[in-house]
C-alpha cells in the first residue's frame, strides 16, 4: 500500500500543509482510509462532504485511532495533527491515487461490462498471476471512491494493476480510465444493466465504450463481436491495437465446442483445448477475452490452459456447490441481467441432470423495461426444449415471468421463508438447481436459515 511523506502527499494533491504537517513533513503515512471504523494507526483520514454526512465531523475520531495525517476542506480548523487543506477531498483521493499509480508503474488492466466484470477479472488473475505480481480490485471497489482506493493499496513491486470499472450513467467510465491510463482495455459485454439511467442499450453501449478514452496509444482494446450495439461504434482507425474474441465466427478468435457439465464448461480457442471449473457459454467467454489480455502481455496459450485449470472466482457467480443430498446448486444470485439470466436457464437446461429446478429472482434497476424484460426470460425459457421440472419465481418484478411461463410446473413466491422450504424439497441426487437473481434480493438465503 501507500507509503509516502506528509510534503509528497501535499504536491500530489496540490494541498496546503498546516503548522503542524510542516513540522512533519518528512513523516510517512502508510494506507488510507475514508472510513474511522476501519482506519488503522499510521493511516491517512480522507473525510468528504455529503449531501447527508459531513465527514470532518469524524476527524477528532480519526486522530483519536492513530491517523497520521488528515485531508481537509476547511481552512480554518484547528486539529492537533498535521493536515492538508484542499479544496475537495474526492478530487483530492483521486490526485493522489494517480500520481501514486504513476510512480508505481504497472500495466493497467481496465476492465468494464454489463455482466461478466468480476469473473473476467479474476480469470485476468488467473491468467497472469503465475508469471507477474498481480493485485486486483478488491469487492465492488470500482466507481469514483473505490477505484482510488484500490490503487493506493497496491503494493510498490505491483507489476500488473486488474482494475475494475463501474458506473451508473454516462462519464464514469470515461473519468476512471482517463485517470488510470490503462495498457489494456477489456469490455465483457452489453447487456441492460443501468437501462433504468441510461435509457438505451445503445447508451449502455456508449458508456462502456469510454473505457478507450485514456487507453494509451500503444495500449489494446479487447471485447467480443457478440454484441452488434458495441461492434457498431468501435473506431478502427486509432493507434491502439484491437483484438476480438467470442462466441460469433466474425470474431478475430471464435470460442467453439462449448460443452458444460457438472464439472464445468470445456471449449476450443486459437487451436487449444480448454477447460474452466465455471459453468456456462458466457464464461467460456469471459475467459477467452482473459487469455487474450494474457497474450498481450506475453503468457502462452499453454501457460493460460494451464493456469485456468485452477480458476476460483469470486462467490455466487455461477457457482458450483455440491450438497450432501447429492443436489447440485449453482449459485449465480450475485448480480442478474436479462441476458445473464437466460445464459445461466441455458446453461442448466443443457445439464444432464434428471430434475432441473430454476429459482429465478427479479432483475432489479430496470425502469420502464421492467415488464418487457422479466417476459423475455419467459419466452427465453418458453422456447427451449428443456424440461425443467419446477419453476420458481420469487419477487414482483419475477411475477411477470411467472405469468409469461406457458408450463404448470411453476410457482411464484412472496416470501423468502416459503420459497426456502419449497426448494430444499428438491436436495436429491441427480437434481441441479439455479439461483439467479439480482443482488438486492439476496437469493442465496434459501440456502440458509436466517
Amino acid at each position: 500500500m501507500i507509503e509516502r511523506t506528509i510534503e509528497q502527499i501535499a504536491q500530489y494533491c496540490n494541498g496546503q500543509m498546516n503548522q503542524a504537517a510542516k513540522l512533519q513533513k518528512d513523516q510517512s503515512i502508510k494506507g488510507v482510509s475514508i472510513d474511522t471504523r476501519t482506519l488503522e494507526a499510521g493511516n491517512l483520514f480522507v473525510p468528504f462532504k455529503g449531501e447527508n454526512v459531513d465527514g470532518h465531523r469524524f476527524i477528532d475520531m480519526a486522530i483519536k485511532k492513530g491517523a497520521a495525517l488528515t485531508l481537509t476542506e476547511e481552512e480554518n480548523s484547528e486539529v492537533n495533527i498535521p493536515a492538508i487543506i484542499v479544496k475537495d477531498g474526492l478530487k483530492a483521493l483521486q490526485d493522489i491515487s494517480r500520481a501514486y499509480l504513476q510512480e508505481v508503474g504497472p500495466k493497467v488492466v481496465a476492465v468494464t461490462g454489463s455482466n461478466g466484470k468480476t469473473t473476467t477479472k479474476d480469470m485476468i488473475e488467473c491468467v497472469l498471476s503465475k508469471r507477474y505480481k498481480v493485485q486486483k480490485t478488491q469487492g465492488n471497489f470500482n466507481n469514483e471512491i473505490g477505484l482510488p482506493l484500490t490503487i493506493l493499496q497496491l503494493d510498490e513491486d505491483t507489476e500488473v494493476s486488474i482494475l475494475e470499472m463501474g458506473m451508473d450513467k454516462r462519464g464514469d467510465i470515461d473519468f476512471l480510465s482517463t485517470l488510470t491510463k490503462p495498457d489494456i482495455a477489456v469490455v465483457t459485454s452489453v447487456g441492460e444493466s443501468h437501462i433504468e439511467m441510461l435509457g438505451s442499450r445503445e447508451s449502455i453501449a456508449l458508456a462502456k465504450y469510454e473505457i478507450v478514452n485514456g487507453l494509451k496509444n500503444e495500449g489494446t482494446f479487447i471485447y467480443s463481436k457478440d454484441y452488434p450495439l458495441l461492434e457498431q461504434i468501435v473506431d478502427n482507425k486509432v493507434d491502439y491495437s484491437i483484438k476480438s474474441a467470442g462466441l460469433d465466427n466474425s470474431n478475430d478468435d471464435q470460442v467453439t465446442e462449448v460443452r458444460a457439465d457438472g464439472e464445468g464448461t470445456r471449449f476450443k480457442f486459437k487451436g487449444q483445448n480448454f477447460k474452466i471449473s465455471q459453468l456456462g457459454a458466457h464464461n467460456a467467454l469471459n475467459a477467452s477475452l482473459a487469455i487474450l489480455v494474457g497474450e498481450t502481455l506475453g503468457v502462452s496459450l499453454e501457460e493460460s490452459k494451464d493456469n485456468l485449470e485452477d480458476l476460483s472466482v469470486t462467490s455466487m457467480r455461477m457457482e458450483r456447490i455440491q450438497d450432501e443430498s447429492g443436489a447440485l446448486i449453482i449459485n449465480d444470485a450475485y448480480n442478474a441481467s436479462k441476458a445473464s439470466m437466460i445464459s445461466a436457464i441455458d446453461t442448466v437446461g443443457s445439464l444432464k441432470h434428471q430434475d432441473k429446478i430454476l429459482v429465478l429472482a427479479d432483475i432489479l434497476e430496470l425502469g420502464d423495461y421492467k415488464e418487457v424484460l422479466h417476459v423475455d426470460v419467459a419466452n427465453f425459457i418458453n422456447s427451449t426444449p428443456y424440461d425443467f421440472t419446477m419453476i420458481y419465481t420469487f419477487g414482483e418484478g419475477s411475477k411477470y415471468i411467472h405469468n409469461a411461463l406457458k408450463t404448470n410446473n411453476k410457482v411464484h413466491f412472496d416470501s423468502i421463508e416459503e420459497l426456502r422450504r419449497s426448494v430444499r424439497e428438491h436436495f436429491n441426487a441427480d437434481t441441479v438447481i439455479l439461483l439467479k437473481g439480482s443482488r438486492g434480493m439476496a437469493l442465496e438465503r434459501v440456502l440458509t436459515d436466517s
